[in-house]
This record gives C-alpha cells, sequence and structure tokens, in this order.
C-alpha cells in the first residue's frame, strides 16, 4: 500500500474549510498538489476531507530541510495567504518525524 516511511517528516495539515469558491479552492489544491511533487525531498501525499468542511491533508518530506523549503516556497506561500483570506476558518498544523510505519490489507 504506502511504502515504508520510517524516518520522513511527516506535515499534518487540518483545516475547516467554509463554502466560499469551492471551485477555487479545488483548482489552488490540484495545483499545489502538482507543485509540491516537484519538489525536493518530496515522498507523497494523503488527504481526506469530510462533507462538514474538516480536512487533513498529511505530505511527507525526506527530512525536515525538504519540509521548510515547502513551507517557505513562494508560490506555497502566496496560495497559503489567499487560503486565509478566503477559504479556511481556521487550520492548525503538526509535524512530526516518523518513527514506525505499517500497513494492512484485507487478504
Amino acid at each position: 500500500m504506502n511504502d515504508d516511511r520510517t524516518g520522513q517528516i511527516a506535515v499534518i495539515f487540518v483545516s475547516i474549510r467554509n463554502d466560499t469558491d469551492a471551485a477555487g479552492y479545488g483548482e489552488a489544491a490540484a495545483a499545489m498538489d502538482a507543485l509540491a511533487a516537484t519538489q525536493p525531498g518530496y515522498r507523497g501525499i494523503d488527504s481526506a476531507r469530510e462533507v462538514g468542511g474538516m480536512g487533513i491533508t498529511v505530505s511527507y518530506w525526506a527530512d525536515d530541510a525538504a519540509a521548510i523549503a515547502w513551507r517557505d516556497h513562494p508560490e506555497h506561500t502566496a496560495i497559503r495567504e489567499y487560503g486565509r483570506a478566503l477559504w479556511y476558518d481556521s487550520y492548525f498544523v503538526n509535524v512530526s518525524r516518523i518513527e514506525r510505519a505499517y500497513d494492512w490489507v484485507r487478504p
């Protein structure tokens, strides 16, 4: 299922999104996913959103430097400010190093 992510940095973004400009949000999210995938140290992303607006996105990075470079990327910074102004009611970010990783798949 997933690659072994042991040792990677997980940036966990939990947000509450409002109903403003859903199409614009979708376009921006797709653009940021594509841009992140081109960054050095990018290792993948998992994301889910409930109907009520809460979403969780976890991006995976090779190391702290790669995660910080993504945080500080000019296009990412600009869209983050736009999101604060328009799409999000709140969010928080947790950054963690993955100590163990495993998965299970129904046989």
